[in-house]
């Protein structure tokens, strides 16, 4: 073995061993590359931003959303390759999904079904919803890698039992959006938003158990953010104008979100044992015991 090749190999066996502080570190990385790129395009085309906020202008979704959001994207898949994580975090999950996670799921799907129904999209500058659009593939993308890729895979290779993951994962979810206040401060929608993105992280988790697959959190979180944007004409702000019918209703999905958030810590049961069964294994063949079995 070559030295490059016993480096790669203690690289990709430092996280394997999974745990909750690789889990922090990897969103504390991402999220200090993310605002590092936001910070230096702001530097070099702040000036080419117009009045308005992230949605002011098609300029202002590139600059705001788009370009650093993609390349905090390509990062995290970056990561994912290089560290071996890539292929647990795109397998089929390794803990069955129950039938009443399936809620989750309808209560995520509900309000993006009357959002996209209901926003105003002729009440935008040109360019805006499509680049809105695509900065919330990248949102999608990013955010579900760094928490319900990296972390949740982190924490089952260290052999956390499902109700952990899902707790951690989505702590680290909720505080990575502590950075919104960034400039706007601690206002009380910020505020709400921390505890709001807990209950989300949570409903992702069971969107990606109760399918099978990372993907269709990545989807489910690609359609909420932008459409939950345009129905509120910002980012962390308080929809502005008249609100049709679609978008009144479509408002309740916040709080059916949050509901579902905490009435499903009560009932998430499992474990990966990632971590654990790998060790178990490898008694085994050395004593020929049996390792037992996780609790799926």
């Amino acid at each position: 073995m070559t030295n490059e090749q016993a480096s790669t190999s203690r690289w990709r066996a430092f996280w394997e061993r999974g745990g909750w502080r690789k889990a922090v570190l990897v969103a504390a990385v991402y999220m200090a590359l993310y605002l590092g790129v936001g910070w230096l395009i702001g530097k070099l085309w702040g000036g080419a931003i117009t009045e308005g906020g992230p949605l002011g202008s098609a300029i202002n979704v590139l600059l705001y959303l788009v370009l650093p959001i993609g390349i905090g994207a390509v990062i995290i898949v970056v990561f994912l390759l290089l560290s071996g994580l890539a292929r647990r975090v795109f397998a089929v999950q390794p803990v069955r999904g129950r039938w009443w996670m399936w809620i989750a799921v309808a209560v995520v799907a509900y309000p993006i079904v009357l959002r996209l129904i209901g926003i105003d999209y002729a009440s935008f500058a040109p360019g805006v919803v499509p680049l809105t659009l695509l900065a919330g593939v990248f949102i999608g993308v990013a955010e579900e890698l760094v928490t319900r890729g990296a972390a949740v895979t982190l924490l089952r290779n260290a052999g956390h039992s499902e109700l952990v993951v899902a707790v951690l994962s989505s702590t680290i979810f909720a505080l990575m959006h502590t950075a919104n206040a960034i400039g706007a401060g601690f206002t009380l929608t910020v505020l709400i938003t921390i505890p709001y993105t807990f209950c989300f992280g949570i409903c992702m988790y069971l969107v990606m158990r109760a399918t099978g697959s990372i993907v269709w959190a990545i989807v489910a979180h690609a359609l909420t953010d932008p459409t939950l944007f345009l129905s509120t004409g910002g980012i962390d702000t308080a929809a502005a104008g008249q609100q049709n019918g679609f978008l009144i209703i479509a408002s309740t999905g916040n709080w059916t979100v949050i509901l579902m958030g905490i009435v499903a810590l009560f009932f998430i049961r499992g474990r990966a044992d990632y971590g654990v069964t790998a060790t178990r294994s490898s008694t085994a063949m050395t004593t020929g015991a049996f390792a037992t079995p996780p609790d799926k």
